[in-house]
């Protein structure tokens, strides 16, 4: 039976609720507003398969990438709908085209991120593009193994700790299956995300029509956070003036595992990594317009003929992880991610939360506290 004593110990990949044979774990959310599995002990049979499947309790081995690429795609509108180069959507139509079903995250309803699949080109859009809120993988995991067996290829994307744990569900490996993780600098939270587009709309977020993360109408540099409600501009700034950007960017919000994240370093079993190639006006100029480029690592070189079609250049693993150190390393909390959560919970806007958290006499205030417990 999994038991969560240290909540920086559970990634909420959801792995252990998919793979309960009794269906007696379920994802309950916490003041922070990250989940983690709850077992109903009276239906339980302790047979260990949710501890078997669990990316914390079994890491990875480090891997290094066989080949490192700078990828753009070759049509422009879709590299401008795209966070980076737009080499996901040239993955997923691959796929698509052979009868294939690509998962990834998407807004719902509510705008909450979940997890889903799409089997046409189509539904691909709602996929595209970065979403800097944990998703919900739901029953996604069952989904893609139901569509293995079934023969056909499977594109599933997600964050490392995500991949890990769909490895660790399927217990065996699929020569169908190309699992991609996105270079992840940690998944912030739900509940401040909600709390943000509540703040926003005056408690009315299904009057938003579009949220895009990463909207680069002036550039893959200068991306902004956009949010809109019909031809209303809610939120367009860039992400060090943003708010909710800005929490995020400074550590505050992401979920404890992200500061001790088990997948990164090619831990997580993926096939690809992809990301933004920070740094590509260094490493290679002539590929750099400004409009976006991806980084693209292959661990798995079957399914190097999935990359024809995409302009790339191979570069050296030391000049990704110079623009990158996400890749390999995770990130340490904020001082005053604890702060926040009291807070949010307080009930106090997100605009608050980052005034009062980015307020420089309440850091000194802290410091000077510090420095007296440590007596200096």
């Amino acid at each position: 039976m999994i038991k969560i004593a240290d909540k920086s110990s559970c990634c909420g990949c959801e792995a252990c609720r998919n793979v309960c044979p009794r269906q007696c774990i379920t994802m309950q959310e916490d003041r922070e507003g990250f989940v983690y599995p709850e077992v109903d002990a009276t239906a339980c049979v302790d047979c260990g398969l949710c501890e078997t499947v669990c990316p914390v309790l079994h890491p990875g081995q480090r891997r290094l990438p066989v080949e490192a690429y700078a990828a753009r795609n070759r049509d422009e509108s879709v590299r401008l709908a795209s966070s980076s180069g737009g080499v996901f959507t040239r993955l997923a139509e691959w796929i698509l085209d052979r009868g294939g079903v690509v998962f990834g995250a998407r807004f719902n309803e509510k705008w909450e991120v979940v997890h889903d699949y799409a089997e046409t080109r189509e539904a691909l859009a709602r996929f595209r593009g970065s979403k800097y809120v944990q998703s919900r993988i739901g029953d996604t995991y069952r989904q893609a193994e139901r569509f293995l067996k079934e023969g056909r290829m499977v594109l599933f994307t997600g964050t490392s700790c995500q991949i890990a744990g769909l490895k660790r569900f399927l217990r065996r490996e699929y020569d169908n299956l190309l699992a991609v993780d996105v270079i992840c600098h940690g998944v912030p939270s739900p509940k401040v995300w909600r709390r943000y587009l509540n703040d926003l709309t005056e408690g009315t977020p299904e009057s938003i029509s579009s949220v895009s993360f990463r909207d680069k109408q002036e550039g893959w540099r200068n991306y902004r956070l956009s949010i809109k409600a019909k031809e209303t501009e809610l939120s367009h700034v860039r992400p060090y003036m943003g708010v909710y950007s800005r929490l995020y960017l400074f550590e505050l919000m992401s979920r404890p595992s992200c500061h001790t994240c088990p997948s990164k370093g090619g831990r997580s079993c993926s096939d690809m990594t992809l990301g933004d190639f920070w740094g590509i006006e260094r490493v290679d100029p002539a590929f750099d317009d400004d409009r976006g480029c991806s980084v693209v690592l292959v661990y798995n070189p079957a399914w190097g003929p999935i990359l024809e079609g995409i302009d790339i250049r191979m570069v050296a693993y030391d000049q990704v992880l110079s623009g990158n150190p996400s890749i390999e390393h995770s990130v340490k909390p904020s001082i005053n991610r604890k702060y926040l959560f009291r807070l949010l919970n307080q009930g106090r806007s997100v605009v608050d939360i980052h005034r009062l958290c980015f307020d420089p006499t309440f850091v000194r205030r802290v410091r000077r506290m510090l420095f007296r417990k440590l007596g200096v």
